[in-house]
């Protein structure tokens, strides 16, 4: 049975997911890793939710989503389908009863975000969105310090996420096609996971917008674009700082390279993704490198920090992490940071804004 921290027994929860492609899988190492036991799979047939169920280590496989849904064996429902499926999947496990994780993007509006976000509310259901780039160890550092104020005052917040899973014209997948995927394919999918972190750390929130896209191909896989495969995105936030990030899946080399920097008169702090076992903190006088360890970062950070230094931690362990905390609020532990619907609806809000302001070539405001 899987020990939390505080040394108390934590019961062991049965998973459901729904979908077998590659979030399916990273969901259910996750579940199994975090000491939990993913009972039932579900896919777009009962042969692929078969064949799934043997890969992904469940116990059985589910004839349709709603019988995983309503299956006794099934506490927490995980949706890891395309997107334009997520609001229907999520809205029918909260009614039966199940805590939920849903992929993001929430749902492929902000006004059916909202919607879920109020029933999952209502329903005091635990239920999360994976922006899991918060648990990584020396993310949380960053929190941590600028929460303590070593940052002075933050003004300036910029960065990227790139990747090339899409750079060849011949490449397509369903998320771009926007019936399936959203408005917003390369912003939607990743630039929401950069802006949760900016504003997770630094506890500022964006409030205008404005943004350019751009596509590498006009013509992917023989069909005219109709999302875009890359973003430019400056912003201001309610504390007066200003910001950017670049968003590409297309940029050849760059497999996931989510980076930050986030200035302040006092110091800034760089992360970078594709080597997370470390930490940039830049200063007047001095420039140093914090390692990601136990015994290296303050008390929020070090509790995420679950290998030593110079063993590396990442995508899969701060996915763990998520599931984990995820996993403890369902047995009803305090959980730190956990990004919530309301998170994955702050999500679809701000995608709306950027949409809204590379359409119209000005800045947009984003509501509160």
């Amino acid at each position: 049975m899987p020990v939390g921290d505080s040394g108390r027994a934590r019961r062991p929860l049965r998973a459901g997911i729904i979908g077998t492609g590659f979030m399916g899988g990273v969901h259910a190492r996750a579940v199994r890793s975090a000491g939990h036991l993913v009972s039932r799979v579900a896919g777009s047939n009962p042969a692929t939710a078969a064949a799934a169920a043997d890969r992904l280590g469940a116990t059985a496989s589910a004839a349709s989503v709603e019988e995983l849904i309503d299956s006794a064996e099934v506490d927490v429902v995980h949706v890891c389908t395309p997107n334009a499926t997520h609001a229907d999947f999520a809205e029918r496990a909260l009614a039966a009863g199940k805590a939920v994780v849903c992929e993001k993007p929430l749902a492929t509006s902000a006004a059916e975000a909202e919607r879920l976000t109020r029933l999952a509310a209502r329903a005091g259901a635990v239920a999360a969105v994976p922006f899991v780039y918060r648990f990584y160890p020396t993310v949380r550092e960053v929190r941590s310090r600028v929460a303590a104020g070593e940052a002075g005052s933050l003004w300036l917040l910029h960065g990227s996420y790139l990747q090339d899973w899409l750079a060849g014209a011949g490449e397509s997948n369903w998320r771009v096609d926007p019936a399936l995927g959203g408005a917003s394919r390369a912003f939607g999918d990743i630039g929401v996971h950069w802006c949760d972190l900016a504003e997770f750390v630094t506890g500022q929130r964006i409030t205008r917008v404005a943004a350019r896209t751009a596509n590498a191909h006009p013509v992917r896989d023989g069909q005219t674009a109709a999302t875009e495969d890359g973003a430019v995105v400056i912003f201001a936030t309610d504390q007066g700082a200003t910001g950017s990030v670049t968003v590409s899946q297309v940029t050849p080399g760059r497999k996931n390279r989510l980076w930050f920097s986030f200035d302040g008169t006092e110091a800034s702090y760089s992360f970078d993704q594709e080597a997370p076992d470390t930490l940039w903190v830049g200063g007047r006088s001095e420039n140093r490198v914090v390692l990601r360890g136990p015994d290296t970062l303050g008390p929020a950070a070090g509790a995420y920090a679950t290998l030593p230094a110079g063993h590396p931690q990442g995508y899969a362990d701060s996915f763990t992490a998520f599931v984990a905390d995820v996993y403890a609020a369902v047995n009803g532990e305090p959980s730190d940071g956990l990004p919530t619907f309301a998170d994955g609806h702050r999500a679809a809000v701000i995608t709306e804004a950027v949409v809204a302001a590379a359409k119209t070539d000005s800045w947009v405001e984003v509501p509160a």
